[in-house]
Protein backbone atom coordinates (compact mmCIF):
# COMPACT_ATOMS: atom_id res chain seq x y z
CA UNK A 1 0.00 0.00 0.00
CA UNK A 2 1.18 3.24 -0.90
CA UNK A 3 1.70 6.12 1.50
CA UNK A 4 -1.19 8.21 -0.59
CA UNK A 5 -3.32 5.12 -0.05
CA UNK A 6 -2.46 4.41 3.81
CA UNK A 7 -3.71 8.52 4.01
CA UNK A 8 -6.90 8.30 2.54
CA UNK A 9 -7.41 4.68 4.04
CA UNK A 10 -7.11 5.96 7.35
CA UNK A 11 -9.50 8.96 6.25
CA UNK A 12 -12.01 6.36 5.45
CA UNK A 13 -11.98 4.30 8.19
CA UNK A 14 -12.12 7.78 10.81
CA UNK A 15 -15.19 8.16 8.66
CA UNK A 16 -17.18 4.69 8.91
CA UNK A 17 -16.27 4.66 12.55
CA UNK A 18 -17.73 8.18 13.17
CA UNK A 19 -20.78 7.19 10.81
CA UNK A 20 -21.01 4.02 12.92
CA UNK A 21 -20.98 5.54 16.12
CA UNK A 22 -23.77 8.01 14.95
CA UNK A 23 -26.31 5.48 14.10
CA UNK A 24 -25.63 3.53 17.04
CA UNK A 25 -26.38 6.44 18.92
CA UNK A 26 -29.36 6.65 16.99
CA UNK A 27 -31.25 3.94 16.39
CA UNK A 28 -34.19 4.37 18.14
CA UNK A 29 -34.88 7.31 15.48
CA UNK A 30 -35.95 3.95 13.15
CA UNK A 31 -37.92 2.53 15.99
CA UNK A 32 -40.51 5.24 16.51
CA UNK A 33 -43.54 5.90 14.15
CA UNK A 34 -42.38 7.88 11.04
CA UNK A 35 -45.65 10.36 12.02
CA UNK A 36 -44.96 10.85 15.02
CA UNK A 37 -43.83 14.26 16.87
CA UNK A 38 -40.96 12.18 18.46
CA UNK A 39 -40.34 10.11 15.68
CA UNK A 40 -39.76 13.06 13.20
CA UNK A 41 -37.64 14.83 15.35
CA UNK A 42 -35.73 11.91 16.27
CA UNK A 43 -34.85 11.21 12.56
CA UNK A 44 -34.11 14.90 11.67
CA UNK A 45 -31.41 14.53 14.75
CA UNK A 46 -30.10 11.28 12.84
CA UNK A 47 -29.96 13.13 9.59
CA UNK A 48 -28.29 16.55 11.34
CA UNK A 49 -25.65 14.16 13.29
CA UNK A 50 -24.59 12.25 10.20
CA UNK A 51 -24.27 15.25 8.53
CA UNK A 52 -22.13 16.82 11.09
CA UNK A 53 -19.82 13.98 11.17
CA UNK A 54 -19.38 14.00 7.26
CA UNK A 55 -18.52 18.03 7.36
CA UNK A 56 -15.95 17.43 9.83
CA UNK A 57 -14.41 14.23 8.07
CA UNK A 58 -14.45 14.82 4.85
CA UNK A 59 -12.70 18.03 4.34
CA UNK A 60 -9.59 16.05 5.31
CA UNK A 61 -9.79 14.53 2.08
CA UNK A 62 -11.80 17.27 -0.57
CA UNK A 63 -8.72 20.16 1.25
CA UNK A 64 -6.03 18.03 1.43
CA UNK A 65 -2.69 19.25 -0.73
CA UNK A 66 -2.72 17.68 -4.07
CA UNK A 67 -0.24 16.78 -6.59
CA UNK A 68 -1.20 19.33 -9.75
CA UNK A 69 -1.53 18.02 -13.08
CA UNK A 70 1.78 18.58 -15.55
CA UNK A 71 0.73 21.58 -17.78
CA UNK A 72 1.97 18.93 -20.25
CA UNK A 73 2.47 15.43 -21.13
CA UNK A 74 5.20 13.16 -19.73
CA UNK A 75 7.47 12.95 -23.03
CA UNK A 76 6.63 16.85 -24.06
CA UNK A 77 10.08 17.90 -22.62
CA UNK A 78 12.23 15.01 -24.51
CA UNK A 79 14.26 14.41 -25.24
CA UNK A 80 16.29 16.72 -22.59
CA UNK A 81 14.52 15.27 -19.97
CA UNK A 82 12.90 12.20 -20.73
CA UNK A 83 9.45 10.37 -20.26
CA UNK A 84 10.30 7.89 -17.48
CA UNK A 85 12.08 10.50 -15.19
CA UNK A 86 9.10 12.68 -15.70
CA UNK A 87 6.30 10.38 -14.66
CA UNK A 88 8.68 8.81 -11.54
CA UNK A 89 9.54 12.54 -10.51
CA UNK A 90 5.71 13.75 -10.38
CA UNK A 91 3.59 10.67 -9.57
CA UNK A 92 5.98 8.99 -7.44
CA UNK A 93 8.35 11.83 -5.75
CA UNK A 94 6.30 14.57 -5.85
CA UNK A 95 3.29 12.43 -4.56
CA UNK A 96 5.19 11.27 -1.18
CA UNK A 97 5.99 14.60 -0.31
CA UNK A 98 1.89 15.63 -1.07
CA UNK A 99 1.44 12.70 1.33
CA UNK A 100 3.89 13.56 4.17
CA UNK A 101 2.96 17.15 4.22
CA UNK A 102 -1.10 16.08 4.26
CA UNK A 103 -0.20 13.66 7.74
CA UNK A 104 1.93 16.16 9.23
CA UNK A 105 -1.59 18.90 9.02
CA UNK A 106 -3.96 16.35 9.83
CA UNK A 107 -6.31 18.10 11.75
CA UNK A 108 -5.46 21.66 11.59
CA UNK A 109 -6.53 24.61 9.45
CA UNK A 110 -5.19 24.27 5.52
CA UNK A 111 -3.57 26.91 4.04
CA UNK A 112 -1.68 27.74 1.15
CA UNK A 113 1.61 25.55 0.87
CA UNK A 114 3.33 29.19 0.08
CA UNK A 115 2.18 30.22 3.71
CA UNK A 116 4.36 27.48 5.36
CA UNK A 117 7.42 28.32 3.52
CA UNK A 118 8.72 31.36 6.12
CA UNK A 119 8.64 29.19 9.09
CA UNK A 120 9.25 26.04 7.85
CA UNK A 121 12.72 25.49 9.35
CA UNK A 122 11.26 25.71 12.81
CA UNK A 123 7.94 23.46 11.76
CA UNK A 124 9.37 19.87 11.78
CA UNK A 125 8.24 17.71 8.70
CA UNK A 126 6.71 20.72 7.23
CA UNK A 127 10.06 21.94 6.31
CA UNK A 128 10.79 18.96 3.86
CA UNK A 129 7.89 17.64 3.00
CA UNK A 130 6.35 20.98 2.85
CA UNK A 131 9.40 22.22 0.77
CA UNK A 132 9.29 19.22 -1.60
CA UNK A 133 5.62 19.83 -2.45
CA UNK A 134 6.28 23.49 -3.01
CA UNK A 135 8.79 23.46 -5.02
CA UNK A 136 8.01 21.14 -7.37
CA UNK A 137 4.93 22.65 -7.85
CA UNK A 138 6.63 25.42 -8.96
CA UNK A 139 9.30 23.62 -11.08
CA UNK A 140 6.87 21.91 -13.51
CA UNK A 141 5.17 25.20 -14.06
CA UNK A 142 8.21 27.49 -15.38
CA UNK A 143 9.25 24.33 -17.77
CA UNK A 144 7.82 23.63 -21.57
CA UNK A 145 7.94 21.53 -24.70
CA UNK A 146 10.93 22.92 -26.14
CA UNK A 147 9.33 24.09 -29.28
CA UNK A 148 7.26 26.50 -27.05
CA UNK A 149 10.41 26.90 -24.72
CA UNK A 150 12.43 28.33 -28.01
CA UNK A 151 9.92 30.60 -28.73
CA UNK A 152 9.28 32.32 -25.14
CA UNK A 153 10.98 35.63 -24.42
CA UNK A 154 12.22 37.40 -21.19
CA UNK A 155 10.36 40.65 -20.70
CA UNK A 156 12.13 43.65 -20.26
CA UNK A 157 12.10 44.26 -17.04
CA UNK A 158 13.47 40.59 -16.41
CA UNK A 159 15.81 41.39 -19.16
CA UNK A 160 17.28 44.62 -17.86
CA UNK A 161 17.66 42.65 -14.07
CA UNK A 162 19.73 39.86 -15.70
CA UNK A 163 21.76 42.53 -17.12
CA UNK A 164 22.26 44.45 -14.29
CA UNK A 165 22.48 41.76 -12.02
CA UNK A 166 24.94 39.48 -14.39
CA UNK A 167 26.33 41.24 -16.88
CA UNK A 168 24.25 39.22 -19.77
CA UNK A 169 21.87 36.25 -20.08
CA UNK A 170 25.00 33.99 -21.23
CA UNK A 171 26.72 35.40 -18.26
CA UNK A 172 23.62 34.31 -16.23
CA UNK A 173 23.76 30.80 -17.30
CA UNK A 174 27.50 30.36 -16.64
CA UNK A 175 26.97 31.20 -13.13
CA UNK A 176 23.91 29.38 -13.01
CA UNK A 177 25.65 25.90 -14.17
CA UNK A 178 28.56 26.70 -11.57
CA UNK A 179 26.50 26.99 -8.79
CA UNK A 180 24.45 23.74 -9.71
CA UNK A 181 27.60 22.20 -10.08
CA UNK A 182 28.46 19.02 -7.98
CA UNK A 183 31.59 20.71 -6.54
CA UNK A 184 28.70 23.69 -5.21
CA UNK A 185 25.94 21.91 -4.41
CA UNK A 186 27.16 18.55 -3.54
CA UNK A 187 24.49 15.99 -3.18
CA UNK A 188 20.95 16.48 -3.48
CA UNK A 189 19.36 20.28 -3.32
CA UNK A 190 18.04 22.91 -6.00
CA UNK A 191 19.65 26.27 -7.59
CA UNK A 192 17.18 29.45 -8.06
CA UNK A 193 17.31 32.46 -9.51
CA UNK A 194 15.81 34.81 -6.65
CA UNK A 195 14.83 38.10 -6.54
CA UNK A 196 16.25 40.27 -3.47
CA UNK A 197 14.35 41.64 -0.57
CA UNK A 198 14.61 45.16 -1.96
CA UNK A 199 13.10 43.46 -5.67
CA UNK A 200 16.04 45.18 -7.56
CA UNK A 201 18.66 42.97 -8.31
CA UNK A 202 18.56 39.00 -9.09
CA UNK A 203 20.69 36.41 -6.80
CA UNK A 204 21.84 32.98 -8.22
CA UNK A 205 21.74 30.81 -4.20
CA UNK A 206 21.50 27.45 -3.87
CA UNK A 207 20.03 25.28 -1.01
CA UNK A 208 20.03 21.97 0.27
CA UNK A 209 17.47 19.00 0.57
CA UNK A 210 14.07 20.67 -0.28
CA UNK A 211 14.78 24.03 1.71
CA UNK A 212 14.15 26.93 -0.77
CA UNK A 213 14.83 30.80 -0.97
CA UNK A 214 11.47 31.38 1.12
CA UNK A 215 12.24 29.68 4.34
CA UNK A 216 13.68 31.87 7.00
CA UNK A 217 17.04 31.27 8.30
CA UNK A 218 18.10 29.29 5.06
CA UNK A 219 20.55 32.28 3.07
CA UNK A 220 22.96 34.16 5.05
CA UNK A 221 21.37 36.97 2.85
CA UNK A 222 17.84 36.17 4.21
CA UNK A 223 14.47 35.67 2.66
CA UNK A 224 14.56 36.17 -1.13
CA UNK A 225 11.80 35.14 -3.48
CA UNK A 226 12.58 32.60 -6.46
CA UNK A 227 11.39 33.55 -9.92
CA UNK A 228 13.36 30.02 -11.80
CA UNK A 229 14.67 27.02 -9.76
CA UNK A 230 16.30 23.31 -10.93
CA UNK A 231 16.03 20.42 -9.33
CA UNK A 232 19.74 18.89 -8.70
CA UNK A 233 18.45 15.80 -6.76
CA UNK A 234 19.23 12.46 -8.62
CA UNK A 235 15.56 11.57 -9.19
CA UNK A 236 15.49 14.14 -11.48
CA UNK A 237 17.69 13.05 -14.15
CA UNK A 238 19.67 9.94 -12.86
CA UNK A 239 17.91 7.95 -15.34
CA UNK A 240 19.03 9.75 -18.35
CA UNK A 241 22.00 11.57 -17.87
CA UNK A 242 23.49 9.20 -14.73
CA UNK A 243 26.05 11.27 -13.30
CA UNK A 244 26.29 14.11 -15.93
CA UNK A 245 24.79 16.29 -14.00
CA UNK A 246 26.10 19.13 -15.42
CA UNK A 247 25.15 17.65 -18.97
CA UNK A 248 21.52 17.65 -17.46
CA UNK A 249 22.04 21.45 -16.04
CA UNK A 250 22.69 22.63 -19.59
CA UNK A 251 20.15 21.06 -21.15
CA UNK A 252 17.51 22.37 -18.97
CA UNK A 253 17.61 25.56 -20.39
CA UNK A 254 16.22 24.25 -23.85
CA UNK A 255 13.02 23.67 -21.68
CA UNK A 256 12.85 26.89 -20.04
CA UNK A 257 9.67 28.95 -20.42
CA UNK A 258 10.82 32.81 -20.02
CA UNK A 259 7.23 34.12 -20.19
CA UNK A 260 6.67 32.31 -17.17
CA UNK A 261 10.04 33.24 -15.96
CA UNK A 262 8.82 36.91 -16.55
CA UNK A 263 5.60 36.26 -14.69
CA UNK A 264 7.42 34.96 -11.92
CA UNK A 265 9.35 37.94 -12.11
CA UNK A 266 6.85 40.62 -12.55
CA UNK A 267 5.10 39.68 -9.36
CA UNK A 268 7.47 39.04 -6.80
CA UNK A 269 9.35 42.48 -7.51
CA UNK A 270 5.77 43.98 -7.51
CA UNK A 271 4.03 42.18 -4.34
CA UNK A 272 7.70 41.10 -2.43
CA UNK A 273 6.37 37.62 -1.78
CA UNK A 274 6.45 34.58 -3.37
CA UNK A 275 4.83 32.78 -6.36
CA UNK A 276 1.78 30.98 -5.18
CA UNK A 277 1.70 27.42 -6.81
CA UNK A 278 -0.99 24.75 -7.69
CA UNK A 279 -1.62 22.18 -5.17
Amino acid sequence: ITTNNKYLLSITMKLSLALIAVTAGTASAWTMSADSPAGKQSRRGFFTASAAVVAASVPAIANAYAVPDLPYPFEALEPYIDAPTMKIHHDKHHATYVANINKATEGKDEVPILDLMENALDAGPIRNSGGGHYNHAFFWEEMAPPDEAKKSKCSDQLEKMINKSFGSMDEMKEAFEAKAAPGATFGSGWVWVAVNKKGDELKIVNTANQDNPLMKGVLDEGVMFPILGLDVWEHAYYLKYQNRRPEYVSNWWNVVNWDKVSENCAYVVKEHAGVNVKG
